[in-house]
């Protein structure tokens, strides 16, 4: 398996000349990285004006690896060859590398840059990205690439001090400022800093670092992360980490079209995996499907909780604890769950869930910024006092498995911790229905405490200032959240209503979903009465590969035939879409092609519009595409992550959305229809000034 890494981008604060000479002197050695031994330069060549250095160097390296795996492998040494271009008019070093040793067996990629940063040219940003991929190795292949592995983040920690270690030096000796490069002026005078003395066996030319240098300031692009960033909205972070999460994004703007989460949700879905990409990018995949379906994104603006759920639903925020995370106070013992399920349904509970964790990633949000460190979950306090066998009610603790199953799948590792208080001695039977749901690591954060354990060392004053302990569990602070009674019985649904009841966020949604199978297309009909109306459609390819048409044609295409094995009681061979479009119609004559055929990837996202020339009948048409081998990359596509769900190859899997606008409606605002955006908005905000993502979806008008 390939193991990639990608560094955030790096700040100096100081001028690109003067990192060069810094740089320079960890050549032909340096103290500061122990495994890198010693460096011979094979080959130096330079422009006619002396602006651009070219040096080749093999690089003598000494990886800490058991005594025996060294003389399975026969050498003591590894060595690496390195190209560095140095490009003083343009203030570049661009550093190439890749191993000498075993390199039949191994492959080691790396590239290097160092640049001036875009909106300071006195600041320099570096930026680093490398591949292994392990062939072969005497059959210990696991066991030298994690060695490799654990080398290389070793390396590249300790190579933040480097730069820092070497400029110091300079200081020392008065050197604080280098001019810049000029061309060579008449006579053969050489630009100024080229008299510069620098120290270096290869005159002063400056070669690979072997890590980036000590993240300072800001980021050079809109679309990279820098590593000040990091640190100061998502926390300490290993380099391992910070590459995985770097790439999982850059993965999401190629694939999704610009349409990205914010970092801190991305680093969510990373942590719950362990930091495993794949794991991560289909466990990612799912739920930003299941945003954009069910609107989740417009919760809090759009969702107004019931008058019945304000007066009886006992939870709320109450400040924070002492680590600085939103703390949501429950008081279920006091709760009429089965009340509240039998007068508002299951699915107002839910919406009243995912509101409540939608107001937490905010509140994580507001208080990372008010304390000026990273806060990326909250902490949530349960009362079971009053927990009775009435709240194990089987519709109620239906409802209550899938609200945890809908919270595990799309909002990972947002609860820190879980206190809960007074467990009565029933809360075993009912941990024991709910856990397994659970994920582990969610599990390890859950804190119980029987009768008044709570009170005594250990207890909640460990997690929580004294001055904000609510006032019910013998605190000093008031608590604004309803004490809870039981849901009059007037107000309750009859049974029928409740089995009846469609649930919207498994069912209904704007976005419709469909299937298209080979052989078997999917089409939608849309009658035109007004000519210069606007059909506009919003989809999303979830599986496969699609071309997409629209058609026109004067007269309404016939009902489908029914089947005949349908007809007489027999079952079909299997689902198969009605066509609207006649199989003896001609192309040309009966109707005609008003749109270019699009072909559509799995994982992207359509947005466009037509506006109509004729009246009549408009056919949408999503045909099975056989998709050819995709051109390597250095990162995968949507197909490879979600190739697990796929049930066949012949089948391909659409959510999509349309609607007709009348010429009155649009006409004088057409850039309305231009949007090709139709993403997450509240996760897609830009978290920063440094994290805009720029969009650049398909756009077929």
């Amino acid at each position: 398996m390939v193991q990639q890494y990608q560094s955030p981008v790096r700040v100096y604060k100081q001028p690109f000349e003067l990192i060069m000479a810094a740089y320079a002197r960890r050549f032909p050695r340096c103290p500061l990285i122990p495994m890198f031994v010693d460096s011979e330069v094979l080959n130096q060549s330079e422009s006619e004006d002396g602006s651009v250095v070219v040096t080749e160097r093999r690089c003598t390296i000494d990886v800490e690896a058991p005594r025996l795996l060294k003389r399975i492998a026969g050498v003591e040494y590894l060595y690496f060859l390195q190209k560095n271009t140095l490009n003083r008019r343009d203030r570049t070093l661009h550093i190439e590398v890749h191993n000498e040793t075993f390199s039949s067996r191994v492959f080691v990629r790396e590239c290097c840059s160092y640049t001036v940063h875009p909106e300071n040219e006195d600041w320099t940003c570096f930026e680093q990205t490398a591949s292994l991929d392990m062939k072969s190795f005497f059959g210990f292949e696991s066991t030298a690439e994690k060695i490799a592995m654990k080398q290389y983040a070793s390396s590249i920690k300790k190579g933040k001090e480097i730069i820092e270690y070497y400029l110091r030096e300079l200081e020392e000796e008065g050197v604080t400022h280098i001019p810049r490069w000029t061309p060579p002026v008449e006579g053969g005078l050489l630009s100024a800093d080229k008299a510069v003395p620098v120290s270096g066996a290869d005159g002063g030319l400056p070669g690979k670092d072997s890590a980036p240098p000590t993240e300072l300031m800001g980021c050079p692009a809109d679309d990279k992360l820098d590593a000040d960033y990091i640190r100061r909205y998502l926390g300490d972070l290993t380099p391992l980490q910070e590459s995985c999460l770097i790439r999982l994004r850059q993965w999401l703007q190629e694939t999704h079209k610009g349409k990205i989460p914010k970092d801190q949700h991305v680093l969510r879905f990373l942590k719950a995996r362990d930091f495993n990409m794949d794991k991560a990018r289909e466990f990612l995949c799912h739920s930003l499907t299941w945003r954009k379906q069910h609107q989740v994104d417009f919760l809090l603006d759009t969702w107004k909780r019931p008058q019945l759920l304000q007066d009886y639903y006992t939870g709320g925020w109450h400040h924070h604890d002492r680590d600085g995370r939103p703390l949501y106070v429950l008081r279920l013992g006091q709760m009429d769950t089965k009340g509240l399920v039998r007068a508002l349904g299951e699915e107002v509970l839910l919406r009243q869930v995912l509101s409540i964790n939608e107001e937490g990633l905010k509140r994580c949000e507001e208080n990372t910024r008010l304390f000026g460190r990273p806060i990326s979950c909250w902490t949530c306090l349960v009362d079971l006092e009053g927990l009775n066998m009435r709240h194990l009610w089987r519709p109620g603790v239906k409802a209550l498995l899938r609200i945890i199953e809908a919270v595990e799948a799309n909002y990972p590792e947002t609860l820190g911790r879980l206190l809960i208080l007074r467990a009565p001695r029933m809360f075993p039977v009912l941990w024991t229905l709910v856990s397994p749901l659970i994920d582990e690591n969610t599990r390890k954060k859950f804190l119980v405490y029987a009768g008044r354990d709570y009170q005594g060392p250990g207890g909640l004053v460990d997690y929580i200032d004294r001055e904000i302990i609510p006032d019910f569990l013998g605190g000093d602070c008031m608590c604004d959240i309803p004490e809870g009674s039981a849901v009059p019985k007037s107000l309750y649904r009859t049974t029928e209503e409740l089995e009846n009841e469609d649930n919207c966020l498994l069912t209904d949604s704007i976005y419709k979903s469909a299937s298209i199978f080979k052989g078997a297309p999917y089409e939608v009909l849309i009658e035109i009465t007004e000519a210069s109306s606007v059909i506009t459609w919003d989809f999303d390819v979830c599986k496969g590969d699609v071309f997409f048409n629209i058609y026109h044609s004067k007269r309404a295409p016939q009902p489908p035939k029914r089947d005949s094995l349908g007809a007489h009681g027999i079952p079909s061979l299997g689902p198969v879409n009605a066509q609207l479009i006649d199989k003896n119609w001609v192309l040309g004559k009966d109707y005609s092609m008003v749109e270019k055929a699009l072909t559509c990837r799995e994982g992207e996202s359509v947005q466009g519009s037509h506006i109509t020339r004729w009246p009549g009948f408009y056919i949408l048409q999503w045909r099975f595409h056989s998709s050819a081998a995709s051109a390597a990359s250095s990162l995968p596509r949507v197909d490879d992550v979600l190739a697990t769900l796929q049930v066949s190859s012949h089948k391909c899997k659409i959510m999509y959305y349309t609607e007709v606008l009348g010429s009155h409606d649009f006409r004088g605002s057409m850039t309305s229809l231009e949007s090709c955006q139709s993403g997450f908005s509240q996760l897609s905000a830009a978290t920063t000034s440094s994290s805009r993502s720029c969009t650049s979806s398909t756009v077929s008008r």
